[in-house]
């Protein structure tokens, strides 16, 4: 018997970092190891410890059920706690999600932004004004 398909987690925004770098005596330490967070991982996170959302409402949101909400965050404060005690680095990227309205990432400086009027066509970065930008979803491609 297979298991169950991975249902696709619903993720608000996309992070702003990919990542964190331990420092040891006052240096990033490029040499540490590294622990994977998720998407999801993070959204949970986002959503339970910034937002101060119950499991519930955060779940809502995801558009999973309360207990795999609580599983992914379980999973997502194991891995954090881990990095920190350990001196690891976080990478955060890959999981099964999908956007909840369409974002694209800046090639030129790297900000994410979406389209809030959906009848007009996209033709450049609000930031920097670059036309050199993607759609996240392409990029990230439901790991």
């Amino acid at each position: 018997m297979s298991p169950r398909p991975v249902i696709l987690r619903k993720i608000s925004n996309p992070p702003l970092i990919t990542g964190f770098k331990p420092y040891r005596n006052g240096r990033v330490d490029e040499k540490a190891e590294g622990i994977f967070l998720q998407y999801e991982e993070y959204e949970a996170i986002r959503l339970c410890d910034h937002m101060m959302l119950n499991h519930h409402q955060a779940s809502v949101l995801m558009a999973v059920s309360r207990p795999t909400l609580t599983r992914i965050y379980s999973s997502a404060r194991k891995k954090i706690a881990e990095a920190l005690v350990m001196g690891k680095k976080i990478i955060i990227e890959g999981g099964k999600i999908y956007f909840d309205s369409e974002w694209y990432s800046c090639k030129t400086c790297g900000c994410f932004f979406n389209n809030p009027e959906k009848q007009t066509e996209l033709l450049y970065c609000p930031l920097c004004k670059s036309s050199d930008f993607s759609n996240t979803g392409d990029e990230i491609n439901n790991y």
